[in-house]
């Protein structure tokens, strides 16, 4: 799967437009779909909820205008990659406290990840930010 779409550029602090909020649940849908046509409906949750805070995280913090969003299977490993385009300090999770209302989206990626026998990181100086599962067991 692969998917790319546009967002609204954004200063930092400006408010997420309603419609590229809605691109995020478009992502979701799609990457469910596509899983499930493939026989991967067993690990369609963990997948959707790492899209969603990948996506998330490009839109909220790249000042990019454009996202690619994709999905690929390679020798028992499924990875997840988004790409905004634009080089970020902020593809690095946080520790963050009980009060923060955000920043917990790398964290729960990084976890699913360890959880999976997987692996996640950034490539393109932080302007893609991927997620790896392992589909059997090694």
């Amino acid at each position: 799967m692969r998917s790319t779409f546009g967002i609204k550029q954004r200063t930092p602090g400006e408010p997420l437009p309603p419609e590229d909020g809605e691109k995020i649940g478009v992502m979701r849908r799609r990457a469910r779909q596509r899983l499930s046509a493939c026989g991967l409906a067993w690990v369609a949750d963990e997948v959707v909820l790492i899209v969603s805070e990948l996506v998330t995280n490009a839109i909220v913090h790249s000042g990019g205008r454009e996202i690619t969003v994709i999905l690929s299977l390679r020798a028992n490993l499924l990875r997840i990659d988004v790409h905004d385009g634009v080089p970020s300090s902020h593809a690095h999770p946080k520790a963050p406290s009980e009060a923060d209302e955000d920043g917990r989206g790398l964290v729960l990626v990084q976890s699913l990840a360890e959880e999976g026998r997987g692996t996640w990181g950034v490539d393109d100086a932080g302007a893609t930010t991927w997620c790896e599962l392992r589909l059997a067991a090694s």
